[in-house]
């Protein structure tokens, strides 16, 4: 008789009780480091902290206030705010009462604005001064119900005005210091919404649950090596993907919360050096920044903190100049990747014995990498999209990028069409084209509609960005594709040059070209800022419809 055929023994009266199963949620971080680290020092901004007791009760308090306004399981409670206390806050305060959180990019227009609002069905709405007039405009725009508006007041900012019906600070005062906050009745129960960029039209709504914030909130600590008690500076968006899951990781380790309302280099190192900042993350943008700021702490230099620093940067594969640059300030990059969908970074490139003594250049290579599955992540390969099987490891056989596991989405809100093409076949599929090299490791080649197809011949614009980041002129570059009427289509470089730096469009030319196969040197370079996203993405969509290319309409 098959075991199928009698009952399991380790199944017979041995089920869940509330003694030997409780359903995770990263609200069980700020409780715990609240009760065994109470007056740690929890967050810090402007001259003000707070301890890790201060932080739950403001947080109870508040969510004691939402609670009262008929806030619970179901409503969706958004955010448009920058990284001030506050939005730290909220990350515990929304779930508190069995709500979802709705972090909105800051940098969004009115109508974008509007549209998630609606979509997403936001019932209250909290507001910094910044953001107050293109938070009036996107409710003169909604068609649904419009939320019930929280101003929050920040003394660093001069300039905006109130839009609210009440302060939060005192919505804060008002509510209950002993609220008890209502646990997920099942981890799959929806945490938070944040919405894709959505350059093709409207953007799709990822709905994250409780589970997946809790695993990779602890993902992050292993993976960026935090331990106990970090000091993590806040140069990420939290609205971007949650801050990586960070609020929740920084609670789960007891750290401190430094917080930074804009990305100013000076202010970057004044923070780092006053608080001994440990950890930080951000787009290769924000390193490059750091790295070509007149201020920058030099590899000479002794004693200074920066040195201290580990960075994890993620977005675009960061190009080699990047991560040889941040070593040279005293920033130890690790890379990692993800997308909205997976809660931010799901993979990480796992270091290995020996890379650092590796020549400069070659330890860049390697660590430039996508890498492998986050500790907490089920898998992160390159698959066949036909076959759906797993490419070769030969660093060549072109997939896409795809993941699963706990730390994967719930699905699109309100578009089933959508969530059942992303998870077709039981993978979530990424939209990346990659390869696995001889270790496992992924390596992004490009977005599907970043490949240039030029003679027949594929053409990564990766692959020419990192050669043009090479040029010392260069500050930032982005390669799309321009209709040619012999090739189809050749490269196209958007060039933004380095303060007091100067090149020609020849020059620039000729140095890929002595770098590069000729058919993969841009034919055309056009010089001036480069547009980009909040997060620090270079907005290839913008650059495609500047130079007509046909996937202008697929961006």
């Amino acid at each position: 008789m098959s075991m199928s055929e009698r009952q399991n023994p380790y199944n017979i009266g041995l089920d869940k009780t509330p003694a030997n199963y409780v359903p995770l949620s990263p609200l069980s971080f700020l409780a715990r480091s609240a009760a065994v680290y109470p007056d740690h020092v929890s967050t810090v901004y402007e001259g003000r902290s707070f301890t890790w007791a201060q932080t739950y009760e403001r947080c109870r308090r508040f969510a004691s206030y939402l609670a009262g306004k008929g806030i619970g399981v179901g409503d969706t409670v958004a955010a448009m705010l920058p990284n001030i206390p506050a939005m730290n806050e909220v990350h515990f305060a929304v779930p508190m009462t069995g709500a979802v959180l709705n972090a909105l990019n800051i940098r969004l227009d009115a109508p974008s604005i509007a549209f998630q609002l609606d979509h997403g069905g936001a019932r209250i709405i909290l507001v910094d001064p910044e953001f107050s007039s293109v938070i009036t405009d996107a409710l003169a725009q909604m068609s649904g119900p419009k939320p019930f508006v929280i101003d929050v007041d920040d003394p660093a900012f001069k300039g905006g005005k109130r839009i609210g019906e009440i302060e939060y600070e005192a919505a804060v005062a008002q509510g209950d210091p002993d609220f008890t906050a209502i646990p997920p009745k099942d981890e799959w129960d929806a945490i938070a919404l944040s919405y894709t960029s959505g350059t093709t039209g409207n953007p799709k709504g990822v709905v994250t649950h409780h589970r997946g914030a809790y695993l990779n909130a602890v993902s992050n600590i292993l993976a960026g090596n935090l331990g106990q008690h970090p000091v993590y500076l806040w140069t990420l968006p939290m609205f971007h993907c949650n801050g990586w899951c960070f609020p929740w990781t920084i609670a789960a380790s007891a750290g401190i919360n430094v917080c930074l309302r804009k990305v100013e280099p000076t202010k970057i190192f004044e923070l780092i050096k006053q608080h001994g900042v440990t950890h930080m993350c951000g787009a290769p943008i924000v390193y490059n920044t750091l790295i070509n700021a007149p201020d920058a702490p030099k590899e000479t230099s002794t004693g200074n903190a920066a040195r201290r620093v580990v960075g994890l940067i993620a977005g675009a594969a960061p190009p080699v100049a990047v991560l040889e640059g941040a070593e040279n300030i005293g920033i130890k990059l690790t890379h990692v990747y993800g997308l909205t969908e997976v809660y931010g970074p799901a993979s990480v490139c796992a270091e290995q014995p020996g890379w650092d003594e590796l020549p400069p250049a070659e330890r860049a290579r390697m660590k430039r990498r996508q890498g492998v599955p986050y500790p907490l992540e089920e898998g992160v390969t390159v698959i066949n999209p036909q076959t759906m099987q797993e490419v070769p490891r030969d660093g060549e056989t072109i997939g896409e990028v795809m993941f699963r596991g706990n730390i994967v989405m719930k699905g699109y809100l309100k578009n089933e069409k959508a969530t059942k093409e992303a998870f077709e076949g039981g993978w979530f599929h990424t939209g990346d084209l990659g390869v696995l090299d001889e270790h496992g490791y992924v390596i992004i080649k490009d977005r599907s509609k970043d490949i240039i197809i030029s003679g027949g011949e594929n053409i990564s614009s990766v692959e020419v960005e990192d050669i043009l980041y090479k040029h010392p002129a260069v500050l930032f570059a982005a390669v799309v594709a321009k209709p040619d009427p012999k090739w189809g289509e050749v490269p196209c470089a958007f060039v933004e040059l380095k303060d007091g730096a100067s090149a020609t469009e020849a020059e620039i030319i000729a140095f890929c070209r002595s770098h590069m196969s000729g058919f993969k040197t841009p034919k055309a370079i056009v010089f001036g800022p480069i547009p980009k996203t909040s997060t620090g993405k270079i907005q290839k969509f913008l650059l495609r419809n500047e130079v007509g290319s046909a996937k202008a309409i697929t961006a």
